[in-house]
């Protein structure tokens, strides 16, 4: 069978799977409709997620597929947290605006981002700065570590990416693109201007300090997978190490790259701060790095030919996000460190935002590792995060997901010694509730 048929084949079968159910829940029934006790409409996510996984090429159309499939299940059938029907739809997608368009507005702002930050020629000048050999290709990791833990990390995975194409010829190891996401996403686990996750628990109430301590497990967890990548990176294709010798950097596209990253810095402190109730109510963030973007065109301009594939990647995280936002998910089991050691392998396959939402309404939690199982647990599977996402962009080739846990198996066994040790150094102390 020819892979082209490959996604009919995938929305057949989630039609099947939907048509299970023969009367709608909200009409006879209290609890979800099961196959083999497992709610339907779980069965249609881990179907969708199986399509992602095994057909790379098709990534896009088998969201849209698995969300439209989702979405009809639960218009007949069971309907959604919000109600039922288009009313219910309609509620729930109010709910949901303000994160869909900061991701669309981030992802597709800080891809032109990130081609800006390639013109500005920093990257060319960068070897004479850098350790040679695998050193090197560490170090530039341990860069992108930090940038995160006070950047989104969107915007430094792209920065990164950016930074490889260049300094290593264009010939990025797998191994090495998912130790750049993991790098951006392990660095913003332990800030709460770093990562969604933990900015939406500073709105919360809970306190930039409770949340530090899982940089220790991040900063283990670098250490373990960040030498065995940089090794993979090396080998594959060693850094560029001769210099140009007359080579320029533009400042002024150096300064519009500046000019974008503080206000998107800016605009996250000033509204977490002095305006946390809007926080859920506007894609503030979004809107400022493009405002930013639109002021320099006439400076600098942007390369708008990137564009759509930026938002065919866009649109593909949009629908997993949204889809994984109407799982029946109305409570976590009770919090443990145990719980929130397998909430980050769930994290890998399905959004973290509803998870840290539902793990905030809950409490009980140690909030630093659930900031580091959250936030960097979608690193194991290149979909799992919204910077993994991004970077597909850039690197089509990361869309396979065996390849990815192929070459990037140092990622998991990295979360799980990070945790370990974490849980070794900092023993397991639920916060009071905030």
């Amino acid at each position: 069978m020819s892979t082209v048929c490959m996604p009919r084949l995938l929305a057949s079968l989630l039609c099947c799977c939907a048509g299970l159910s023969s009367t709608p829940l909200w009409a006879s029934a209290s609890t979800p409709p099961q196959l083999f006790h497992v709610p339907i409409d779980f069965v249609l996510f881990g179907i969708t997620l199986a399509g992602v996984a095994l057909f790379h090429r098709h990534t896009l159309r088998v969201a849209l597929i698995g969300l439209s499939a989702i979405t009809a299940y639960k218009l007949i059938f069971s309907g959604f947290k919000t109600g039922h029907g288009l009313a219910g739809l309609t509620t729930h997608l109010e709910h949901e605006w303000v994160t869909l368009s900061n991701l669309l507005l981030l992802l597709v702002g800080f891809a032109l981002l990130s081609r800006h930050f390639e013109k500005t020629r920093v990257a060319v000048t960068l070897p004479r700065f850098l350790p040679e050999g695998w050193r090197g290709a560490f170090v530039l990791l341990i860069a992108i570590f930090v940038l995160s833990s006070f950047l989104d990390n969107i915007a430094a995975a792209m920065i990164g990416g950016a930074l490889a194409h260049q300094l290593f010829r264009a010939k990025v190891h797998i191994g090495y693109l998912a130790a750049i996401v993991a790098a951006s996403n392990a660095g913003g686990a332990g800030s709460v201007i770093g990562d969604t996750t933990t900015t939406m628990m500073w709105i919360h109430g809970v306190s930039p300090l409770s949340v530090l301590e899982a940089y220790i497990a991040a900063g283990i967890a670098l250490i373990v997978f960040g030498m065995p990548a940089a090794i993979q990176q090396h080998r594959h294709s060693p850094m560029l190490r001769h210099v140009r010798q007359h080579t320029q950097v533009d400042w002024t596209r150096l300064g519009i790259v500046v000019l974008i990253l503080a206000s998107a810095l800016a605009t996250n402190v000033v509204v977490n701060l002095y305006f946390p109730s809007q926080a859920d109510h506007f894609p503030f963030i979004g809107v400022a790095v493009w405002l930013a973007m639109l002021s320099s065109v006439a400076v600098r301009r942007p390369d708008w030919e990137i564009v759509p594939e930026a938002l065919r990647g866009s649109v593909f995280l949009l629908a997993l996000v949204t889809a994984a936002s109407m799982m029946p998910v109305e409570a976590l089991p009770d919090a443990s460190w145990s719980v929130t050691l397998g909430l980050g392998f769930v994290s890998a396959v399905f959004d973290n935002i509803p998870l840290t939402a539902l793990a905030l309404n809950q409490g009980g939690y140690d909030w630093g590792y659930l900031a580091y199982a959250v936030g960097f647990g979608g690193s194991m599977m290149w979909f799992g995060s919204s910077a993994g996402v991004a970077l597909s962009n850039l690197y089509p080739e990361t869309r396979s997901a065996i390849a990815w846990i192929r070459a990037g198996w140092h990622v998991t066994l990295a979360y799980a010694i990070g945790f370990g040790v974490l849980l070794a150094a900092h023993p397991w102390q639920p916060d009071v509730p905030h």
